[in-house]
C-alpha cells in the first residue's frame, strides 16, 4: 500500500507529481465570487486556455499530456460504470438499486465521449487508458466498500475529490479540452442521492457516523496516495501540471489547488453530517 498524502492543518505541501486518481462524480463547492467559478478559478481564459485544439496541439507535449489527461479520466469514468453497477448489489431496495443503475449508464456515457474525443484526435483509446488502468484498478481493490453506506460514501467523497481536482485542470485547457472535460463531469445524481440516504442513516443509527467518517478520511488519502504514483510515471501530465508547458501550475499554485480541494472535501462531509 502506497502511504496516502498527508492532508493536515495549515498550508499544504503537495507532491512533486500528481493528478486525480479516483473516479470522477458530483461535488459541492465554495461560494463564487466575481471573475471566478465553482472551484474559486479564475474565469478569465490566459495562455493555452485562449486557445483551440488546433493550436494548441501544435507542442508535442501539451497534446501528449492531454492524451494522458483525456487517457485517465475514460478509464475512470469506465471503471465508476462497472463500479456502481457491481454496488447496485448491495441496495437494500429495488428503487435504490434503479438509482444506481441510472447513475452507472450516465457513467458509460461519459465514457463513451471520452473514447470518441480520442478517437477523433488519432489516438488509440485502449493506448491512452492502459497507463491508468493498474493504479485506478488497485485504488478501488483497496477501497471495496463493505456494505450499502460505505459504497455511497465512496461515490459522493472519494470521486468527487478526482472531480475537484480535472476542474482545477481544466482551467488550463485548451477550449475544446476543457469543453469536454467540464462536460463529463457533470453531476449524474450522486451528490443529494448520497446526502440524503447517508444523513437518514446516522439519523437512524448515531453510531454509523464514526465509522462513516473514518472511511471519508481513508478514501481521501489513498485517492492521493494512487493520483501521486500515476504521475509519477507521465511526464508529459506531471510537467503540464507543475509548470513546464506554456502557462502551467508551479508549486505554489497547487499548494493552493489542494486547499481548495480539502475545502471541498470539508464541506461535502458536512453535507454528509460527518466531521471532516
Amino acid at each position: 500500500m502506497y502511504e496516502p498524502y498527508e492532508v493536515a492543518p495549515g498550508p499544504l505541501r503537495p507532491p512533486p507529481r500528481l493528478v486525480a486518481g479516483a473516479i470522477v462524480r458530483g461535488m459541492d463547492t465554495p461560494e463564487k465570487t466575481p471573475g471566478t467559478d465553482d472551484a474559486g478559478q479564475s474565469t478569465t481564459p490566459t495562455g493555452t486556455a485562449t486557445q483551440d485544439w488546433a493550436q494548441a496541439s501544435a507542442d508535442p507535449t501539451y497534446r501528449a499530456a492531454v492524451v494522458d489527461l483525456l487517457g485517465a479520466l475514460a478509464y475512470g469514468e469506465l471503471a465508476a460504470f462497472e463500479r456502481l453497477a457491481e454496488d447496485a448489489k448491495l441496495a437494500p431496495s429495488l428503487a435504490d438499486k434503479a438509482e444506481l443503475a441510472s447513475m452507472a449508464s450516465a457513467e458509460f456515457h461519459h465514457f463513451e465521449r471520452l473514447r470518441e474525443r480520442l478517437a477523433r484526435i488519432d489516438e488509440d483509446p485502449t493506448r491512452a487508458m492502459e497507463p491508468f488502468a493498474g493504479a485506478l484498478d488497485e485504488f478501488h481493490r483497496q477501497t471495496a466498500p463493505a456494505d450499502w453506506l460505505e459504497g455511497l460514501i465512496k461515490a459522493y467523497v472519494g470521486d468527487s475529490i478526482a472531480s475537484d481536482f480535472y476542474r482545477e485542470v481544466a482551467v488550463r485547457l485548451d477550449s475544446d479540452t476543457r469543453a469536454l472535460v467540464l462536460a463529463v463531469l457533470d453531476d449524474t445524481g450522486h451528490s443529494n442521492f448520497a446526502v440524503e440516504k447517508v444523513r437518514a442513516a446516522i439519523e437512524d443509527d448515531p453510531r454509523v457516523g464514526g465509522r462513516l467518517a473514518l472511511w471519508a478520511r481513508r478514501l481521501m488519502g489513498e485517492a492521493l496516495s494512487q493520483a501521486q504514483r500515476v504521475v509519477a510515471e507521465r511526464d508529459a501530465l506531471s510537467m503540464m501540471l507543475v509548470g513546464g508547458i506554456a502557462d502551467g501550475f508551479d508549486l505554489a499554485e497547487v499548494g493552493k489547488m489542494f486547499s481548495r480541494i480539502t475545502e471541498g472535501h470539508t464541506k461535502r462531509m458536512a453535507a454528509l453530517g460527518l466531521a471532516a
